[in-house]
């Protein structure tokens, strides 16, 4: 028997290092060829790693969270033959895991035609934990029980190591269980001297770095208009009544992304990026438009490329299928970088204002917030109209104000008069 270390691949695009998010194997498990062993983050997207051969695995290269380098061992597999590292460093690598139940040998050839191992039913576990042992989930699983205000040390685990699975999550909803004082039972005016750890990693840590860095390095401008979108409402729903069901229905969105693609040919210093290493601003032909989009693991921006060259229903169909794709995980690293400019909104929870932070490298991101019906003064007369403000900011580096501001009136008019858009 040898063993055989896989070190973290190169997987592209200059990426130096990765951090590790989920293990799909632990210590004395039998893999084999081209089963997943983990999942690992980029800044861009989250990538599985297969195992290049069959064997048992030895050690792991370290815990979920870490940050890992190309060419850092990930993991140690036992194989038939000799491996791929020396035979003394085979038995050091062995002897921290002596303990592990050897699985029974078996020719290679039988290895390579097992298939995975199946994971046993999910059962309530009878292991209980130590005081102050955090449970183990996935960034998933946390995310869900935090929004359902589930205390995960208080749940069961029946996966690998006791780990929380969303099927203990919801056994664990089923029964109504509660450890006693927790918020579940406790009276509602009673104090609470619990708390929960909440670790930082995965895409969430990739959100903090990516906002931390965008506040960090852009001076921002917000700018606020509101903007007059009683005819273009009106539009919109004739256009969803006469093609909806054979087109597509439309949000304002595709508008936006058309007033901005109009709008960009005489403000071109807000369809760029800036490179404050090289001290060089690029300004871009083509739009490609950010649409930051909400999902269970967070904020994520997949990429509308070259929107001038989209009419509303093209847009509005590329705005779908990258949404679905980003909330489903299934997004690719290109689909998730590359934007020129980025549009923000928050649907009919858009507020009244807000101060979006501008998605770096780019320096500018218009922010949608939610339409309300007003009165206000039109020929002397108070009447209802359909009212909406932009939220926008601006890398004031590159952005002067009254550019901005322009940029802005420029949308502004062009959505309040809708024939606009499609006049050259």
């Amino acid at each position: 028997m040898g063993v055989h270390v896989i070190r973290m691949p190169d997987i592209g695009e200059g990426i130096a290092e990765v951090e590790l998010v989920e293990w799909h194997v632990e210590p004395g498990a039998t893999v084999v060829e081209d089963q997943t062993l983990a999942d690992v983050m980029t800044d861009k997207a989250t990538v599985e790693i297969p195992s290049p051969v069959t064997g048992r695995v030895l050690s792991l290269g370290g815990k979920v969270g870490d940050v890992l380098a190309v060419g850092a061992e990930l993991i140690r597999l036992e194989v038939e033959g000799v491996g791929n590292v020396s035979a003394s460093s085979a038995a050091n690598a062995a002897a921290p895991v002596a303990a592990v139940p050897k699985a029974q040998a078996a020719p290679a050839a039988k290895l390579r035609e097992m298939p995975p191992p199946v994971p046993a039913p999910a059962a309530p576990s009878t292991r209980t934990r130590l005081p102050g042992e955090k449970p183990i989930a996935s960034p998933a699983v946390r995310r869900r029980a935090w929004e359902r205000g589930i205390e995960l040390q208080y749940v069961q685990g029946s996966g690998q190591a006791g780990r929380v699975t969303h099927e203990d999550l919801d056994a664990f909803v089923a029964r109504g269980s509660a450890a006693p004082g927790s918020a579940a039972v406790a009276s509602r005016y009673a104090p609470r001297d619990d708390a929960t750890e909440v670790p930082v990693i995965g895409l969430r840590r990739r959100i903090a770095q990516k906002m931390q860095e965008s506040k960090r390095r852009i001076p921002h401008f917000t700018y606020v208009e509101e903007v007059d979108v009683t005819e273009l409402e009106a539009l919109r729903v004739h256009l969803n009544e006469l093609w909806g069901e054979t087109r597509g229905r439309l949000t304002i969105l595709p508008f936006l992304m058309r007033a901005i693609v109009l709008a960009v040919p005489s403000f071109p210093q807000v369809n760029a990026r800036y490179d404050d290493d090289a001290g060089v601003v690029t300004r871009f032909g083509a739009v490609h438009i950010g649409i930051a989009t909400q999902t269970d693991g967070g904020l994520m921006v997949p990429v509308v490329r070259h929107a001038e060259a989209r009419d509303l229903w093209s847009s509005a169909a590329e705005v779908t299928r990258l949404a679905d794709s980003a909330r489903s995980g299934k997004a690719a690293r290109d689909e998730l970088s590359g934007s020129t400019i980025t549009i923000t909104s928050l649907g009919p929870l858009g507020g009244i204002v807000t101060t979006p932070v501008i998605n770096h490298p780019e320096v500018a991101i218009v922010g949608v917030n939610r339409i309300v019906a007003r009165p206000m003064i039109r020929d002397g007369a108070i009447v209802a109209r359909q009212m909406m403000n932009l939220s926008s900011s601006f890398d004031h580096r590159v952005v002067d104000g009254a550019d901005a501001a322009r940029f802005v009136q420029a949308l502004r008019g062009t959505l309040e008069c809708p024939a606009l858009l499609f006049v050259e």
